[in-house]
């Protein structure tokens, strides 16, 4: 965040990764949508992107760079933002991603640690993602689990946090690379508080727990599970499963959103009146950690 006057700010983020999925334009949109999360992720609205591109020349025709590149666009687009330029690299693997520039308001900055007890947890998209995308290369289940998965993470997480604003916020972060656990952990210490989450109102993508009582994981599961230490305290009946699916890696995940219990309903409500499989999944109590039922 950089204050540029009483009015504005800017939100400066940049994340890029290889395909997760066999379609160019669709790996384009889903990086595109992931790298503009972060600014979503504070309230903010993304102005430019800078693409950047690591790509094997030599190995495969520049139509697959082209598609990639068109499907984040239709992404870029879609938020309102533009492309202004970028950076390639030849590399023996391909890479994708965005650097982006947004603006907000310095006294309506969304923040992961303002969480206040009392408040109630929403999530706006479905868990699953990391799982099915590794199940799929793992050919631990068919490819046909992935539609749902796709258009999950090629969603734009604007209309959620343009919700999160409207139904006053206290808190909120995106899901990504360190599991709902692992980002809800850093609002609970960044807020001071300890978040109670009932894993039997999670929303979950199809397939996505039968695949987690197989034991499918990313390769970041044990890391996440490592670094969580003794934060997490799992009450007697929450399943390996449900824990597996809580601190597996998403990609381009939803929002966790803390606001007033009051606002709660409404604003879920508005959620999945806009097609967001969002679900309100705890609430935020005095204490410290986080505690799952």
């Amino acid at each position: 965040m950089y204050r540029l006057s009483d009015t504005t700010a800017l939100v400066n983020t940049v994340d890029f990764f290889t395909p997760i999925v066999d379609d160019p334009y669709e790996f384009g949109q889903i990086a595109a949508a992931n790298a503009l999360s972060d600014v979503y992720a504070m309230g903010g609205t993304p102005l430019t992107v800078m693409n950047i591109v690591c790509f094997p020349s030599d190995k495969l025709p520049f139509e697959v760079l082209g598609s990639i590149m068109q499907g984040s666009l239709a992404k870029v687009r879609e938020a309102g933002a533009l492309p202004v330029g970028g950076h390639s690299v030849d590399d023996p693997e391909i890479k994708f991603g965005l650097a982006v520039t947004g603006i907000v308001h310095p006294d309506k900055i969304l923040t992961n640690s303002g969480a206040k007890p009392g408040n109630a947890l929403l999530l706006s998209k479905a868990l699953g993602t990391g799982i099915l995308t590794t199940a799929v290369k793992l050919k631990k289940t068919k490819s046909e689990v992935l539609p749902p998965a796709i258009e999950s993470m090629s969603r734009l997480n604007k209309v959620a946090s343009e919700i999160a604003l409207r139904h006053s916020a206290t808190a909120v972060t995106d899901i990504t690379g360190f599991g709902l656990l692992g980002h809800a952990s850093e609002m609970a210490r960044g807020s001071a508080v300890r978040l109670d989450i009932h894993s039997g109102s999670l929303p979950l993508l199809p397939e996505t727990h039968s695949l987690a009582e197989r034991k499918v994981e990313t390769m970041v599961y044990s890391s996440n599970l490592e670094n969580l230490g003794g934060f997490v305290q799992l009450q007697d009946g929450v399943t390996d499963a449900y824990h597996r699916i809580m601190l597996e890696a998403e990609t381009s995940g939803g929002l966790l959103i803390a606001l007033p219990e009051e606002e709660a309903e409404g604003a879920l409500a508005q959620l999945k009146e806009t097609g967001h499989a969002a679900a309100s999944i705890g609430r935020v109590v005095e204490g410290q950690g986080i505690g799952v039922d």
